[in-house]
């Protein structure tokens, strides 16, 4: 299988502070990352000026303003996005970003940017589902507050457009922040990929690392998660989102899932246990001490380690045979000991 490709959501976590930002491109880069992905927007091309905060937001930050009022401090600019890149580069992991208007998605085009993402919220979006298909080589589609129905739609204006379904991973979300377990309904995952004949991946809200570590095992090929310098910071969407060690640890584990599930699939000894079936396993020994020509009886077998005589499997082959020597208890039988 090829590598799981695993997405440290910054997200606006930087507060707007280009220092911050930098700050979460070495903490992805330090955990070992693939991409770490920003948001692109322009407050005033996004929401209007009465729109208001979600439920999580007015949570997570303590304050009810507008969403406008609250975006506008969190916007990065063109020149932001140069910084970034080189800093992303420079660091060694990729730079993303989620373009939520159209004006940003020329942005990110302009900047070199050739994979795109579809937030959850602009699923049923058909002028920006259609201008992301003729922005990018391959798109990534996020589903939280979706129905099937609405997935499909989406897919087929991606369709429509001239985007083939093998350029399209189609990832499961609740967008809940946090999201409770109860509602994270990760065996969706496979009834998306049935349905939709997509690569899958998982894109998660959950606190801590176990969900996503399992989507991996359930063949996520996608996991894009929040992190943060520190949960206890203002904002919307740091107190869902991993710390620095919290996300090392969860790229370490699901590059461990990625080597437990490598195998062919089929059952039998690995390398590395050969050595073990000797020591493990039990050979046929003598539970008395027997004499020459003795006629062997079930009675006369205890199975004992080591594991490389003859097999217990084998007993019914044994019984009936008469012993060439003499043999003392505990003796491990051979095939040459018997006539």
């Amino acid at each position: 299988m090829s590598q799981v490709m695993i997405i440290a959501e910054a997200g606006v976590n930087h507060n707007g502070s280009l220092e911050m930002a930098k700050q979460l491109i070495d903490a992805a880069a330090d955990a070992g990352v693939d991409y770490v992905k920003f948001q692109t927007f322009k407050a005033d091309k996004l929401v209007s000026r009465d729109a208001k905060m979600a439920e999580y937001q007015k949570t997570n930050t303590g304050i009810e303003e507008s969403q406008f009022d609250m975006l506008r401090r969190l916007e990065l600019s063109e020149e932001h996005h140069h910084i970034l890149i080189d800093y992303c580069r420079e660091r060694n992991v990729r730079f993303f970003s989620t373009a939520f208007d159209l004006e940003s998605m020329e942005l990110l085009v302009k900047l070199g940017v050739t994979l795109g993402k579809v937030p959850s919220g602009e699923i049923t979006n058909k002028p920006y589902l259609q201008q992301m298909a003729k922005s990018f080589q391959d798109i990534i589609l996020s589903t939280g507050m979706c129905t099937m129905e609405e997935v499909q739609e989406a897919i087929a204006v991606f369709e429509s457009e001239g985007v083939s379904r093998q350029r399209i991973t189609v990832l499961h979300c609740n967008t809940e922040y946090p999201t409770p377990m109860q509602d994270v309904n990760l065996r969706a995952m496979s009834h998306i990929a049935s349905q939709c004949q997509t690569e899958i991946g998982y894109s998660d809200h959950t606190l801590g690392i176990e969900v996503p570590i399992a989507a991996v095992a359930l063949g996520a090929v996608v996991i894009e998660k929040h992190f943060t310098l520190d949960r206890s910071l203002p904002g919307p969407d740091h107190r869902a989102s991993l710390e620095p060690a919290e996300l090392k640890a969860m790229v370490s584990a699901i590059r461990n899932i990625e080597a437990a599930l490598s195998g062919d699939g089929i059952k039998k000894p690995s390398a590395s246990e050969m050595k073990n079936m000797g020591i493990a396993r039990k050979s046929i020994h003598l539970a008395v001490s027997l004499t020459e020509g003795h006629t062997l009886q079930l009675s006369d077998f205890t199975m004992m380690r080591p594991g490389d005589g003859i097999s217990p499997m084998r007993m019914d082959e044994l019984v009936g045979r008469q012993l060439k020597q003499s043999f003392p208890m505990h003796h491990k039988l051979t095939w040459n000991d018997v006539l």
